[in-house]
């Protein structure tokens, strides 16, 4: 049975098999020329900050909007072809987006290149989301998966080499060719590597998806080679003291206790977690050998002690910075003007036209920065929005997990959280959440399902 969630205040589940018959009577080429200018959107969502540091530094602005082209063309392809479900969620983005256009330019900064810069989150890259879903199969996300664990074992060799070389060297290198260096400020003397993305927050949000897959194929192992599994595993254990991210640390116990969830629902299988943690568990004994492990451990955790004592421990993490700010986020809303200081104003782009430097002009939390931007009334809505569409996913997920589907519910470990609330303002960030997005709506597509007990 094929469902995705409809509305704001119903449980109930749609049927996409309209979506599967537009494709199919479009013909097999359609489907495939949309596959093919996804897959280029995510190439580029990988490696956007490569051309923008080290191929192309002369075109890093142009570049930072690289992917918008294809999301476009993504969504106006998907109106042509009826693949776009008109839903309460993209309806009310979409009307968000245009109207606060004009409330940015007569109520807010003014600035109509702003505006527009931050309207593309609304008006393209959440509906690429769905286009995503519409489009892909569980066949096609199994096949991405696969690529993204090669992809892992690059990406860790490239951020251990980032995180060993002096600030100064070329793969350290920041956008625009700058010779200051992209890492972000660590613990010890070492930075926080970024990759091959613009910012550090990328290597987070990558490794965080690619954890998803990794446990997933642990229970699928039929469907992987076991050897670039272990491999991939072996690069997301050494990328959390590497990436020197709590953000990262966190999201993986996140999936951790998902994958726990969907295998401890059949007593059977509490054989096949034992073996998964026995595994785990030998592969880091076996990095703790290594120089290069323990230094990067080392560093990870003085970062982790510097913060949590300026955040007052751990409790004071989750509960000011991650609860408190969503709460007083919302607590605050009024104390903005009625349309906000103006869409697009909190990001990084409107910083640099208006100062000359990237900073938080609004808030760096996400929430607080969309209430910022749109005020009040339009800032609750979006929030409302994306916390609604993360519960249904999420609620969506648990109902495939409950027939044996555990694909959708291990994706949705990471983007319920990345969608909620995740920096939107931030190219990297809005990527991987429009991506993530459409990866699990798609897992709700008709195809062979990939049942957890099925091996």
């Amino acid at each position: 049975m094929n469902f995705f969630l409809t509305g704001f205040g119903d449980d109930h589940f749609y049927s996409d098999e309209k979506l599967s018959r537009s494709i199919s009577i479009k013909g097999y080429d359609s489907s495939a020329q949309l596959k093919l200018v996804i897959f280029l959107y995510f190439l580029l969502l990988i490696f956007e900050g490569a051309l923008r540091k080290w191929f192309l530094p002369g075109l890093a602005t142009p570049l930072l909007i690289v992917r918008d082209p294809l999301a476009l063309w993504l969504v106006l392809k998907g109106v042509q072809r009826g693949l776009l479900p008109f839903t309460p969620y993209l309806l009310t983005m979409v009307f968000v987006g245009f109207i606060s256009v004009y409330t940015a330019i007569f109520f807010g900064h003014g600035n109509l290149m702003i505006a527009l810069y931050g309207s593309r989150i609304f008006l393209i890259h959440f509906p690429l989301m769905f286009v995503i879903g519409s489009v892909l199969t569980q066949e096609d996300i199994i096949k991405y998966g696969k690529f993204i664990l090669l992809l892992s074992i690059l990406m860790a060799v490239l951020i251990a080499f980032q995180f060993y070389s002096p600030q100064s060297h070329w793969v350290n290198r920041g956008v625009g060719g700058d010779m200051e260096g992209a890492g972000f400020g660590g613990a010890l003397g070492y930075f926080r590597p970024p990759g091959t993305f613009s910012f550090t927050n990328g290597t987070a949000l990558f490794f965080s998806l690619s954890s998803c897959f990794i446990l997933y194929f642990w229970v699928k192992t039929s469907e992987i080679n076991i050897l670039l599994l272990i491999g991939a595993t072996v690069a997301l254990i050494t990328s959390i003291p590497l990436s020197i991210s709590r953000g990262l640390f966190f999201q993986v116990l996140v999936s951790l206790i998902f994958m726990i969830v969907a295998l401890s629902r059949n007593p059977r299988y509490l054989g096949r977690l034992l073996l998964i943690g026995i595994i785990i568990l030998t592969l880091v004994l076996v990095l703790s050998q290594t120089e290069i492990f323990n230094t990067a451990t080392m560093v990870f955790f003085s970062r982790f002690e510097d913060a949590s004592r300026t955040e007052g421990g751990l409790e004071g993490t989750l509960g000011d910075r991650f609860l408190g700010g969503l709460l007083s986020a919302i607590l605050n809303s009024t104390k903005n003007p009625f349309f906000g200081h103006g869409l697009g104003l909190g990001s990084n782009v409107a910083s640099a036209l208006l100062i000359g430097d990237r900073s938080f002009l609004i808030a760096e939390e996400e929430w607080a920065r969309t209430i910022g931007e749109l005020g009040a009334v339009l800032g609750l809505t979006v929030i409302f929005v994306r916390a609604k569409l993360s519960f249904k996913i999420a609620l969506a997920s648990f109902y495939c997990l409950k027939r044996g589907n555990i694909l959708p519910w291990m994706l949705s470990s990471f983007g319920v959280i990345v969608i909620s609330q995740g920096q939107w303002a931030q190219p990297t960030a809005l990527g991987f959440s429009t991506f993530i997005g459409g990866l699990i709506i798609s897992t709700f597509n008709k195809s062979s399902p990939h049942q957890i007990n099925k091996n």
